[in-house]
């Protein structure tokens, strides 16, 4: 590389594009919340489908959890190549309601035989676009994941099993200063941007970092947030 210049990080770039999404938060079966965009762990499970590492395999999702990092950019308006125009999102967020046997409730531990009533919230018409970017000394490098992307062994979905694409998720690759960067220069748009790397002043805490013990539970982490004010649709 000329005057021996560092090269700039690269990223993957994911489309989650679907008319159904579901990101879980904090859950028991009678209230199971969505988050607004992508969790960590919603991510490192759509990977952890396509690479093919069970859910019973900690020691390789604990792996691949810490050879990634992510930012997630909000789209409020997307590229349709086949009517070559930008198409505008304006995704809400509904309830769903089901019946549910032998299950806990928010107060309570399970009773046999008991049926409960459920509400399982839902994004609609919601669409994302998602940096990976590698940590240093991955176990999972961003090649190897990219081969899995393009064949994945389990179908990839958008949180929940009855939520898959619309469209292929990855979407190719990309150099950036940093991962904000190469969100703004990804086609489509949005007015919010939730990174990992700590290139902002606007932090937000969130519990969403699996802790990969046989039970699940999840640890906090702070992305940080970014305003874009010229995105259309917002």
């Amino acid at each position: 590389m000329a005057g021996g210049a560092k090269p700039m990080p690269r990223y993957l770039i994911l489309r989650l594009d679907g008319p159904m999404q579901a990101w879980g938060t904090h859950t028991f079966e009678d209230f199971r919340p969505s988050n607004l965009y992508p969790t960590r762990s919603g991510l490192l499970g759509l990977l952890a489908a396509c690479l093919g590492i069970e859910r019973s395999d900690h020691a390789g999702q604990a792996a691949l959890a810490a050879s990634v990092e992510f930012s997630v950019r909000v789209d409020s308006a997307v590229t349709r190549p086949e009517k070559e125009a930008m198409a505008c999102k304006a995704h809400i967020k509904i309830d769903d309601y089901h019946t549910v046997m032998d299950a806990r409730r928010v107060s309570r531990a399970p009773k046999k035989g008991e049926t409960i009533q459920s509400w399982r919230q839902y994004l609609y018409d919601a669409a994302f676009t998602v940096t990976v970017g590698a940590k240093p000394d991955a176990a999972f490098t961003l090649d190897t994941i990219a081969a899995a992307l393009r064949r994945p062994l389990y179908t990839p979905t958008l949180g929940r099993r009855s939520c898959p694409p619309a469209r292929p998720v990855f979407d190719g690759e990309v150099e950036a200063e940093n991962a904000v960067v190469a969100l703004q220069r990804a086609s489509g748009n949005g007015e919010l941007i939730y990174s990992e790397a700590e290139t902002s002043s606007q932090p937000v805490r969130l519990r969403d970092v699996p802790l990969h013990g046989s039970k699940r539970q999840f640890g906090t982490r702070l992305v940080y947030l970014h305003k874009n004010k010229e995105a259309p649709c917002s």
